[in-house]
């Protein structure tokens, strides 16, 4: 009778183990491809943009670019191998480092073009307006948690609409509008996120109806300004831009003629007069889509919105995957961060915005917007991680 060999027990828990499928990858890959296309697209653009920006350094702006994105790639990774869960008792000291840095900056900022909007630091200008874009989004995210059960009284609505405006407003001191508009964008993003009562919403949209007409119609009427004479024209220039072409409207109509001259495909950098001829302005900033439209056409702009739309995409879904609501709060405030900088940015720029000086996220050339946006992906990755983690321990499987 023949014997049957004993099976060893290392063996054959080896081979169970090489049996079982691959744990997948708990970073989300497409968000990285997402943002890694958009770095790669910004190096290309501002090296054909700004190569003759500057006398004997033409690719000033594409290596310092580099770098931002290279110390934000860092960053990133670092904030994707922490519990995002624990910046919620720090709360408080997120919120003060934010209005305290935006003081400093009213204090001892440095003032460029009749506003004071960076404190200099070595290698770059540091804005605190876009740190402290992420850093209102952490503290209003958990404020939110914390008032979970009493969501739908007015107190709670008007307590954070208050956090938010507290910088608001201090920023717009600067000036700066675009920030300003971006903080009170994240608190009704929370909010909505919480489920907060539409009345409440309603209620906010007459207040700031009343706030916009007393602003822009009945201050003015009476002697009162409160804003500067060419904010106002750039905040209504829009609606006609032909009324000022050689002022407050040339930006905008500098930039409709770029785009509309790239048509399908592009004119080339060596063709796309209004960039390189220095008729477009700023257009290593805050018009940079202006050049993507005149260098690549209809083409190249379809590629950056798409890598856009990707990027949205992901960050959705990944608010949908959060373990606990302090990571979906925290998603849906640096989604409609992102879906309002694209909207208003690429709006102004074919006109049908007005010109506020908010940045293209990963686009637009500055160390502070890029760095800030890498570091909130880095928190969505982190979102991410541990949404795999826990349905892991629970047995589940999460599909991309």
């Amino acid at each position: 009778m023949a014997t049957v060999p004993a099976q060893n027990p290392i063996h054959s828990r080896a081979d169970e183990l090489t049996s079982e499928p691959r744990e997948p990858l708990r970073f989300d890959p497409l968000l990285l491809l997402a943002v890694v296309g958009l770095l790669v697209c910004s190096l290309v653009v501002l090296g054909n943009a700004t190569r003759d920006d500057i006398a004997g350094s033409p690719h000033y702006y594409v290596i310092r670019q580099g770098v931002y994105g290279v110390v934000g790639l860092v960053l990133m990774v670092l904030l994707t191998r922490l519990d995002y869960s624990r910046l919620r008792e720090l709360k408080y000291g997120l919120y003060g480092a934010m209005v305290g840095l935006i003081l400093l900056v009213l204090a001892l900022g440095t003032a460029a073009r009749g506003s004071r909007r960076a404190l200099s630091v070595p290698f770059f200008s540091f804005q605190p307006a876009e740190l402290g874009k992420l850093l209102l989004i952490l503290a209003v995210s958990a404020f939110v948690v914390d008032r979970v059960r009493r969501l739908r009284d007015r107190d709670t609505t008007a307590r954070v609409m208050l956090l938010a405006l507290v910088p608001a407003m201090l920023v717009m001191l600067e000036p700066d509008l675009g920030s300003g508009m971006v903080f009170v964008t994240i608190a009704l993003a929370v909010l909505f996120i919480a489920g907060t009562s539409w009345r409440h919403f309603t209620a906010l949209a007459a207040i700031a109806g009343v706030g916009i007409a007393l602003t822009l119609v009945v201050a003015p009427a009476a002697g009162v300004q409160v804003l500067k004479p060419y904010q106002q024209e750039r905040l209504t220039g829009f609606l006609n831009p032909s009324s000022d072409p050689r002022d407050q409207t040339y930006q905008i109509n500098q930039s409709r003629i770029a785009i509309g001259s790239g048509q399908k495909g592009g004119r080339g950098a060596a063709e796309a007069t209004q960039t390189r001829l220095n008729f477009l302005p700023e257009h290593h900033t805050d018009f940079v889509f202006a050049v993507v439209g005149e260098e690549f056409g209809f083409l190249g702009a379809a590629i950056v919105l798409s890598l856009y739309a990707l990027l949205i995409w992901r960050t959705l879904r990944i608010l949908t995957l959060a373990k606990n609501l302090y990571g979906a709060l925290i998603a849906g405030g640096i989604v409609a961060m992102l879906m309002f900088q694209v909207f208003v940015n690429v709006g102004m720029t074919v006109g049908i915005m007005p010109i506020t000086g908010v940045p293209l996220p990963l686009m637009s050339y500055g160390g502070s917007s890029v760095i800030v946006t890498l570091m909130a992906v880095g928190v969505l990755q982190s979102i991410h991680v541990q949404a795999r983690m826990a349905a892991r321990a629970k047995g589940r499987a999460l599909t991309i």
